[in-house]
């Protein structure tokens, strides 16, 4: 029974992704681009003639997950749903291969700005809203569009959102986790809107505006531009790029909270406060540093925080080439590469929470030095936290670092530098997308062989589910009954 609700699950999430390329076919409709139509069609029929016969015939009684059934539909869904996202490319007239196509899809799905793509401009319209639209589903996550919108699943939805939400503890926002779902997504599709209006009132086109406003508020990083938003050279929006890259980077939950009229939970969040004055030193740090190249404060005060907060959210979205900026500048980017954003958004990385947890308890093991008898405990959002919190803290960052060491050895020992190998892996680990050397704004993964960029996928999944999901699965003890 559980082995078909799970195929049942897997059936209608899969229908799901299938149903989100609808706007890219009609895109290639409206523009002509009858050459696209089988890339989408294809996909479509796969996807949805298996889930009428699964959906109708095998039993909907309720489904009650348990944690461990939940980390396997998960992680089974990010597969099956980089497996579907690449069809499109595979069998368009963009001649990419089976290994390319995947890792195109797996970088959408991550929210990884990281492409094999030479020349973004070339592609067809309805590919490119469909490259943007599969890194603005796995923005949110699949699994909570999923519990939002199909709550005829009639399965357990917080063992599912635990599983691929992002940070140390989860939480519901409401009794039901349908509507946790709901306003999670609702506040998401508001962001959307706001910033593809905005950036029409910036002067892009409409398709440009929608497509960058999926990526940039899923923290993703891609454009439809080869020079990404170097290309408008506008002021305003670049600034507006940088408020909403802020925005998604930032804990929905809040959001909620604020809407609630809870205003101060922003001021009082360790994480939120965390995370802004780091923002905020890195970006005046590097304004100073670049003052030489650049014509005034403000235009260096705008180029240095866009690249901030593009590393910091894990964005990846290049304004300049940081890799020709003062070494200092280099280095505190290189730095903000180890952080990420903040838990429950749309960033990845180690995240600001884990740092401030880090932080707190190295405090205290100082003063437990001075006061031998003293208990100390850290403070989280001016309350008391929990001893395991920093237990599991611990366990995740040293994971976290493992994955980078075999990510840094694996490509090391396919022929690149240690320097690249070692960005690559912080890079497609923490999914930003960009780096330093071979992972530099010059470069794509086009000529990587192909094993690696399978490789390059499952590490950009497992880092888009924050590890456990995925590393439970190896361990021995997960498949005993």
């Amino acid at each position: 029974m559980k082995r078909l609700a799970l195929i049942r699950l897997l059936s209608i999430v899969n229908a799901l992704i299938c149903l989100l390329m609808l706007p890219s076919l009609v895109t290639a409709i409206v523009l002509r681009e009858f050459f696209m139509l089988h890339s989408f069609i294809i996909p479509l029929l796969i996807g949805l003639i298996p889930a009428v016969p699964v959906f109708l015939f095998i039993s909907k009684e309720p489904i009650s997950l348990r944690q461990k059934e939940g980390f396997l539909l998960v992680f089974l869904t990010w597969i099956l749903a980089s497996i579907m996202g690449s069809l499109p490319y595979y069998f368009s007239p963009m001649g990419l291969s089976v290994y390319d196509a995947f890792f195109e899809s797996a970088c959408g799905f991550a929210t990884t700005g990281a492409t094999t793509l030479s020349d973004i401009e070339i592609m067809p319209r309805s590919l490119l809203l469909w490259r943007s639209m599969s890194h603005w589903a796995g923005g949110m996550g699949i699994i909570v569009l999923t519990v939002a919108l199909m709550p005829l699943l009639g399965v357990g939805g917080f063992q599912l959102l635990k599983a691929e939400t992002t940070g140390p503890e989860k939480e519901k926002l409401m009794p039901k986790m349908t509507e946790t779902a709901k306003i999670l997504w609702g506040v998401y599709c508001v962001f959307t809107i706001v910033l593809a209006l905005l950036y029409r009132l910036g002067g892009m086109d409409w398709f440009d505006a929608v497509c960058h406003s999926f990526t940039v508020i899923a923290t993703g990083g891609v454009s439809t531009k080869n020079n990404g938003f170097a290309f408008y050279n506008s002021p305003f929006i670049d600034w507006v790029t940088v408020i909403f890259m802020l925005l998604g980077a930032l804990n929905f939950s809040i959001y909620y909270r604020i809407l609630r009229g809870k205003i101060r939970e922003l001021s009082s969040n360790t994480e939120a406060r965390a995370y802004f004055f780091i923002f905020l030193i890195a970006s005046l740090a590097i304004t100073f540093v670049l003052l030489p190249q650049y014509d005034s404060f403000t235009e260096a005060l705008r180029i240095g925080s866009f690249q901030v907060v593009s590393i910091l959210s894990t964005a990846g979205t290049v304004r300049a080439d940081f890799t020709a900026w003062p070494s200092l500048a280099q280095g505190i980017l290189f730095c903000l590469m180890f952080i990420g954003g903040c838990s429950g958004s749309t960033a990845g990385g180690i995240k600001v929470i884990r740092h401030a947890v880090f932080f707190k308890q190295a405090v205290n093991e100082l003063r437990r030095i001075l006061y031998p008898q003293g208990v100390f405990s850290i403070r989280l959002n001016k309350k008391v936290g929990r001893k395991d919190v920093v237990y599991g803290v611990a366990a995740f960052v040293f994971f976290y670092f493992i994955i980078v060491a075999v990510t840094t050895l694996v490509t090391a020992a396919s022929g690149y530098g240690i320097f690249s190998s070692f960005s690559i892996a912080l890079s497609l680990t923490g999914n930003i997308g960009t780096g330093f050397g071979m992972a530099g704004p010059q470069y794509n993964y086009s000529g990587f062989p192909h094993y690696l960029k399978l490789f390059y996928s499952l590490v950009m999944i497992t880092g888009r589910l924050e590890l456990w999901t995925v590393l439970v699965l190896f361990t021995p003890e997960y498949w005993k009954r």
